[in-house]
């Protein structure tokens, strides 16, 4: 992808227990599996991956919100199958990956697999932990997730499916030194995640200002316009995703009309 960007959307499949489902993101507890839920699907995984694949988009990412350990956990590993299945080698996992069950995702037929939480120890990134997992995998299987909120004067990252905020800064420059050991970046704005309430316009011009490097920005669009704003701050560079907005996650954005809108 490097040399080569235009604005592109990437699908997203979140599964929470057991279902797939858009939730208000800052709302995700591990105790007793709490969620606040936009939408839950009546239909399974694999629906949303044979829809994607049809229509042609890659690169997506498929996100298990459990923690393991929780009794939905596997229950939503089933799901990620599912999808994986119906469309392999097209679509990155996510969700309480580390060095132990990485190349199991890969071998399931996920292209990348995303880690936040696992490089991370005491609210800094742990390079040991970074460096030993981009070299099993190799860094172009390696997608890290550094989704952010804003905290007293700066964007912070977030761990723990963003329950915990860390002390490193979200900048240009973590991206181009995080780059060595990853092949793009996913970044969900975690403050209007889920909310459809609009774009975080500050982060979307950081992603749009790391040159070179795959981004994709998720969080707050609403309709066609904040697309437009994803379009002019990122430079048309910044990939995103859409979960709650569009209306097959029951909101008003038309999936069949992504193809216009992003050539608007």
């Amino acid at each position: 992808m490097k040399g080569d960007r235009s604005m592109k959307f990437r699908p997203c499949i979140d599964i929470h227990n057991g279902s797939v489902k858009q939730i208000v993101g800052g709302s995700l507890k591990d105790d007793n599996n709490q969620a606040d839920n936009n939408f839950v699907s009546e239909y399974d995984a694999s629906y949303y991956a044979k829809m994607y694949k049809h229509d042609g988009y890659s690169g997506g990412h498929i996100i298990i919100l459990n923690p393991e350990g929780s009794e939905y956990y596997e229950k939503d590993l089933e799901q990620a199958k599912l999808a994986l299945s119906a469309y392999p080698n097209a679509m990155q996992i996510g969700g309480g990956i580390n060095i132990n069950n990485a190349e199991k995702f890969l071998d399931m037929g996920a292209t990348h697999v995303i880690v936040t939480s696992y490089v991370f120890c005491n609210g800094m990134i742990d390079y040991e932990r970074l460096k030993s997992l981009s070299a099993l995998i190799g860094k172009e299987h390696l997608v890290l997730d550094l989704s952010c909120r804003f905290a007293g004067d700066n964007y912070y990252v977030v761990t723990d499916r963003w329950q915990n905020l860390t002390d490193e800064v979200f900048s240009n420059e973590l991206l181009e030194h995080l780059y060595e050991y990853c092949d793009e970046f996913l970044v969900h704005a975690v403050d209007v995640e889920g909310k459809a309430s609009g774009v975080e316009e500050d982060v979307i011009k950081i992603l749009g200002n790391v040159k070179d490097i795959p981004v994709t920005y998720a969080g707050g669009i609403h309709d066609a316009k904040d697309i437009g704003i994803i379009k002019t701050l990122g430079n048309n560079m910044v990939d995103f995703t859409i979960g709650s907005a569009l209306d097959i996650f029951g909101g008003k954005i038309k999936y069949g009309d992504l193809s216009k809108i992003i050539n608007m």
